[in-house]
């Protein structure tokens, strides 16, 4: 499809415009239905919504205003400013929550975790009550009651605690990072 510049009267002003092949295109691939229907300066003026600093030219406009609330952080409690009011019934996070939240979940487990090697022994102990109460009726390997392979909790220590270890650290430059 080819587009040839148009000229347009605008609807506030009464002047009229050229609207561009280029923006014609740019209105085709965002399928947009309607040609506009203000030429740029009344299109800067709606933009400010009036709001003029005093003196000025009428095209030029103000910034728009944030509204900054003060409020309690849902997860660590401390008081912190926020850019938007907040809604009752959903959290609200300070900057440092917030960004513990982004970090990737695997991460972030790893970085609430307490102690990553307390946690490593306990579920090792928890694995090694379920197989010694599954496995009550099997006889020991060398018939005396000693086993000479590594327990569970032996090979869960050696295999996961560095990795557990690793991740931490990782996690804790990621955050650190973020700060």
């Amino acid at each position: 499809m080819e587009f040839t510049d148009r000229i347009l009267k605008c609807s506030d002003c009464g002047n009229e415009f050229v609207f561009t092949a280029g923006e014609q295109l740019f209105f085709f691939d965002k399928q947009f239905k309607n040609d506009p229907k203000r030429c740029k300066l009344c299109k800067a003026k709606r933009a400010g919504l009036g709001r003029t600093a005093a003196g000025a030219p009428s095209a030029v406009a103000l910034p728009l205003s944030r509204t900054e609330t003060r409020t309690k952080c849902s997860a660590c409690g401390i008081e912190t400013t926020v850019p938007f009011k907040p809604t009752q019934g959903r959290p609200v996070l300070c900057r440092s929550c917030f960004q513990l939240k982004r970090v990737p979940a695997g991460v972030a487990a790893v970085v609430q975790m307490d102690t990553p090697a307390s946690q490593v022994t306990e579920a090792a102990e928890a694995m090694e009550q379920t197989l010694a109460s599954s496995s009550q009726a099997v006889s020991p390997p060398d018939g005396n009651g000693d086993s000479a392979a590594p327990t569970t909790m032996d090979l869960i220590a050696e295999t996961h605690v560095p990795m557990v270890a690793e991740a931490a650290e990782a996690a804790m430059a990621a955050a650190a990072e973020a700060q």
